[in-house]
């Protein structure tokens, strides 16, 4: 999926496909629909709940 990146906050990302949501619920980031999610970026988000950035952008990317 072209468009998104890293550095996007996880609500813009939904804005721009929302086919991401079950990508994230499933990489066990539930935080979609939590207020943070408009700030913090999908890199942010990734570090915080312990996940590698490169292998969600990959999930993401595969869409």
């Amino acid at each position: 999926m072209t468009g998104i990146t890293k550095d996007m906050t996880i609500g813009d990302i939904i804005r721009a496909n929302a086919d991401v949501i079950p990508v994230l619920i499933n990489a066990g980031m539930h935080c979609v629909g939590c207020p943070s999610a408009q700030g913090e970026t999908l890199e942010e988000a990734a570090m915080v709940h312990g996940m590698d950035v490169d292998d969600l952008m990959s999930k993401i990317e595969a869409l």
